[in-house]
């Protein structure tokens, strides 16, 4: 299975992200976004285009931080997700540290945003996937956006484009 993961789309709507990310949302199976979508007409676009789960960010509007968590675990094929943002915002240093306090478990992967600063990397049996800006907004220096494939492992993937 593959999973698209996004974070900081900072978007109004689909057409707001580039032409690869809406293709990658039309095929996926399932997508995860760790919040800063901006506007709830591109979260019910996400929610009709697959399987969708979600946590809110600090640049939410408050009808959306009403509806989406500020974390959320889901289990995926025996693996255990982790998804925060962090919503209270906050300087990016110790910006994994953080995500993990706000799950409070032991995960197969965690995944979280805020810093527009993409992250793929394992501490000890987790994997931290920050996807960084969908739509490349600074801080970012590129659009990017995150893939985890499962099969009897988990990995991730930073897509630049």
């Amino acid at each position: 299975m593959i999973i698209l993961v996004l974070s900081d789309t900072h978007a109004s709507d689909l057409s707001d992200l580039p032409p690869r990310i809406v293709a990658e949302i039309k095929g996926a199976e399932l997508i995860l976004h760790a919040g800063d979508y901006t506007t709830k007409k591109l979260l019910a676009q996400l929610r009709e285009q697959a399987d969708f789960k979600g946590v809110h960010g600090n640049m939410d509007p408050p009808e959306l931080k009403s509806e989406l968590p500020a974390h959320t675990i889901v289990e995926v094929q025996g693996f255990k997700i982790g998804i925060t943002h962090p919503a209270e915002g906050g300087s990016p240093f110790g910006l994994k540290r953080r995500a993990k306090s706000k799950l409070a478990e032991e995960l197969d992967v965690i995944l979280y945003g805020h810093s527009h600063t993409p992250v793929s990397e394992r501490e000890g049996n987790t994997l931290y996937l920050n996807p960084g800006s969908a739509t490349g907004t600074f801080p970012a220096r590129y659009k990017t956006y995150g893939l985890l494939r499962i099969t009897d492992t988990v990995e991730g993937e930073i897509v630049r484009i």
